[in-house]
């Protein structure tokens, strides 16, 4: 059997018997329902033909791409059927002795079909190569499709990454909850009741009797000065008493005297009627009577001068002994044994003692501008740099009307009381406190510009000229706006800012409480921005 090309004479025969089948059928031609004939140039195609499985035995000829060349003689050809080889994209012979009379009833040759170099160049052309070219081929198509779905899916995840243009609006969420105000000021700890012990008195100290820390009760005793010369002064002032005391009685005698010399006298003149004594003589004796008297006050006075010189040597002998004024513990001990103590122009402070610490004091300095809003019986918490994470509570006591002025700066002094029952908080440790001036529970909160701002489109328009400099404008909003009765704060909705009707309540300076219908939880508040706004 004569092979053409590598194909049988047999399969030839085949492939014309097959044209003709397709070229006289009812399918042979394209229809707008199905824009391709079943037929591949004039052979059946479809899966499970014979025609199909001659193909595949070729081993290089791709149905899908001798489809694709049929299609293309259609659309040259105007829509019309293509008879054009397949095998070898000529002119089908048995076609051109279809349409010649003379071979209309001359049998079909189905001798073997001459072979040569020609047929088998345009068979090969047709086929493509085969084999290896083929599947180097398909591998480049391959990676071409994975270069390319790389690319999408980068192009995609950058189109999902980029961030969306920002909005306009600088917006806060509308939120729940407490509304706190405070005033904050520093201040230092110091005992409810604090006391500086001193001596009135120069001399040496001779006992100390206390240290520091120790706990003391009111009148013991803390220290003793050398006493020798207040016992000798005391001694001396009983002398003088005594020596007082003696001249007294003795100006008492004189005018017991006295009296009487006069009264004797005073008689005799009278009863002589002025004849004896001389009259001179009771005069003299009336005198002596009144010297004798103003004797025995003086005397008086000396012994009580005296005696009270004695009361102060005693005094001072008493005060050579320092005792505890009240009961506390001592924080500072500032003398001792053998120490001078000059007291001519000071006394000097020899102990610093606490009352008791269980309680005590945080005084803080607050700022003229924040003290309207501090009241007694608030409260506060303070923490200290020694216990640094803890909070200390405390209450307002007091709050002093008068001012203390420290480079400019004008303060007032509050106290707070705080309770200190396990002595962690010590005299003079430094605090920082806040005062609670006032609390709203659970209401509807957005920042203070939140009702500052308005969009830029409800602005009043800006007068220009001679006219709009003199007019005056109205107070309010940014750009000269009227403000509407109540105030108003505006939410985002879909890009669009909404005006919400609200009534405000306590604020914290920073914060504001609102109230109104309509308001929720989570709602975009505008604060700022939209001056780029559409």
């Amino acid at each position: 059997m004569l092979a053409i090309g590598g194909l049988s004479a047999g399969g030839v025969r085949e492939r014309e018997t097959l044209t003709r089948d397709c070229r006289s059928g009812p399918d042979s031609r394209p229809t707008p329902q199905r824009p391709f004939s079943p037929c591949f140039g004039g052979l059946q195609t479809k899966p499970g033909s014979r025609f199909r499985t001659w193909l595949q035995r070729l081993g290089g000829l791709n149905p899908t791409r001798a489809r694709r060349g049929f299609l293309t003689g259609i659309k040259a050809r105007g829509g019309g059927v293509d008879h054009t080889n397949p095998m070898t994209m000529a002119p089908d012979v048995t076609e051109e002795a279809a349409r010649s009379p003379e071979s209309a009833s001359a049998p079909v040759a189905a001798g073997p079909v001459a072979a040569g170099p020609e047929r088998d160049r345009t068979l090969e052309e047709m086929l493509g190569p085969s084999g290896a070219g083929t599947w180097n081929w398909r591998k480049a198509g391959i990676a071409l499709a994975i270069v390319m779905l790389a690319v999408a899916a980068l192009f995609i995840g950058w189109r999902l990454a980029a961030p969306s243009p920002p909005s306009p609006y600088e917006t806060r969420a509308l939120t729940r909850g407490d509304l706190v105000a405070t005033v904050s000021a520093t201040g230092t700890v110091a005992p409810l009741n604090q006391v500086e012990v001193g001596s009135e008195l120069s001399g040496v100290v001779e006992r100390v009797l206390v240290e520091e820390n120790d706990v003391v009760v009111p009148g013991q005793v803390l220290a003793t000065l050398d006493a020798t010369k207040l016992r000798d002064q005391i001694v001396g002032g009983e002398a003088a008493v005594a020596v007082a005391q003696a001249q007294l009685r003795e100006a008492q005698a004189t005018v017991r005297e006295t009296s009487l010399r006069r009264d004797r006298l005073s008689r005799l003149w009278t009863g002589s009627n002025g004849g004896y004594p001389a009259r001179a003589d009771v005069d003299a004796a009336e005198a002596a009577a009144e010297r004798a008297l103003a004797s025995a006050a003086s005397a008086t006075a000396a012994v009580r001068q005296a005696e009270a010189t004695l009361r102060t040597h005693r005094t001072n002998l008493e005060k050579s002994t320092i005792r505890s004024p009240i009961g506390g513990v001592i924080l500072d001990r500032q003398v001792e044994p053998g120490q001078t103590v000059a007291a001519s122009l000071q006394a000097p402070v020899l102990f610093v003692l606490a009352e008791d610490l269980s309680r005590m004091n945080l005084e803080i300095d607050i700022d003229e501008a924040e003290v309207a809003g501090v009241r007694e019986a608030q409260t506060a918490t303070f923490t200290v740099d020694a216990y640094p994470g803890r909070a200390f509570e405390a209450r307002v006591t007091r709050v002093g009307l008068g001012s203390q002025t420290k480079e400019g700066v004008v303060t007032y002094t509050a106290l707070l009381s705080v309770d200190n029952a396990d002595l962690s908080l010590r005299p003079g440790m430094t605090a920082t406190a806040e005062i609670t001036t006032l609390r709203r529970e659970n209401v509807f909160l957005v920042p203070e510009q939140a009702l500052r701002f308005s969009p830029p489109s409800t602005s009043a328009p800006t007068s220009t000229g001679l006219t709009g400099a003199l007019s005056p404008r109205m107070p309010g909003g940014r750009g000269g706006q009227r403000q509407s009765n109540g105030s108003q704060i505006w939410v985002l909705r879909d890009g669009t800012p909404v005006r919400i009707p609200v009534t405000t309540g306590a604020s914290n300076g920073q914060t504001i409480e609102v109230s109104g219908a309509g308001l929720s939880v989570g709602m975009a508040v505008i604060v700022g921005g939209g001056e780029d706004a559409p």
